[in-house]
């Protein structure tokens, strides 16, 4: 590896630790923005659907963690990343990512301006990142149990959003167009809140089905894991999971059954691939999801 290549890969674990310490999930990237480990689950006949069960490394977003002696390993497993990426939609920041893109045929910046001119909301200050393209990515944060999905051009011609099973090339990753960089001006800044009428534009409706039911049914099962006593903890998590999965709000509940699970004494990577099994099982599809 060239000199300059272990110097990109130090300052990109350096920038994943300092991530990790303000509780961003992080995981190693390759220079093409893509997830550094790859899976193993490659050769594999079939559609492979594991997001992390099998206990191993190499499921892209599913292996993000805030953990620093994970993100070391996870480098350690990738000496040839030289960027990270920030999961989005994941406690305690709830990140959501706007990626004002730089197509010749559209002007996002302007469109971005028009939506919040139309919809009564304010473009707020927040970390503001700066593509090797010219794009420009905008970090704000969403409430708990909102669900933001990821699009492409959905909001306006040009505008991505990277929400829940998305992720964010952050500052100081090195890609083969160049190194990403924070804005002038945003280094003091934390990632703002969503403006609401915004976040509605970002969000789904809510299935009537389920408006009325899951705040007090996921509650309860944020209890019935909380409950758990030593040499049920697991159990109790991975049937709470599938619950909430089986009932449309398992990637909502999420964060909250981790808390819960760690709190009882399980790790964090104990309780995610826990709930990451509980996803599998009851959702046999899952999209994959491109970097912005």
């Amino acid at each position: 590896m060239a000199a300059i290549d272990r110097h990109s890969v130090t300052l990109a674990l350096a920038h994943a630790l300092s991530a990790a310490e303000l509780g961003l999930p992080v995981i190693p990237l390759s220079r093409t923005k893509l997830p550094a480990i790859p899976s193993p689950h490659r050769g594999e006949a079939g559609p492979v659907r594991c997001r992390g069960a099998c206990g191993r490394t190499g499921h892209g977003v599913h292996d993000a963690t805030a953990d620093p002696a994970a993100v070391r390993a996870l480098f350690a497993a990738a000496p040839w990343a030289t960027g990270y990426g920030i999961a989005c939609g994941r406690w305690p920041h709830h990140l959501i990512g706007i990626d004002l893109d730089t197509k010749a045929e559209s002007d996002s910046t302007s469109a971005l301006r028009r939506l919040a001119l139309k919809h009564l909301f304010t473009i707020p200050e927040t970390v503001t990142v700066l593509t090797p393209s010219g794009g420009r990515h905008l970090w704000l944060t969403g409430p708990p149990g909102r669900v933001v999905p990821n699009s492409a051009s959905r909001l306006a011609p040009g505008i991505d959003v990277r929400g829940a099973g998305g992720y964010l090339v952050r500052p100081g990753s090195l890609t083969v167009h160049g190194v990403y960089r924070l804005a002038p001006g945003t280094a003091h800044l934390a990632p703002a809140p969503c403006p609401r009428a915004l976040l509605r534009l970002l969000t789904p409706p809510a299935r009537s089905p389920y408006s009325t039911g899951r705040p007090v049914q996921g509650r309860g099962l944020v209890h019935f894991v909380l409950a758990a006593h030593e040499g049920q903890r697991n159990t109790r998590l991975f049937w709470a999971a599938c619950r909430a999965y089986e009932n449309g709000f398992g990637d909502q509940l999420a964060d909250r059954l981790i808390r819960a699970a760690v709190h009882t004494g399980l790790t964090e990577q104990e309780a995610r691939a826990t709930i990451a099994s509980a996803a599998r099982l009851a959702m046999p599809s899952a999209p994959s999801v491109r970097p912005v």
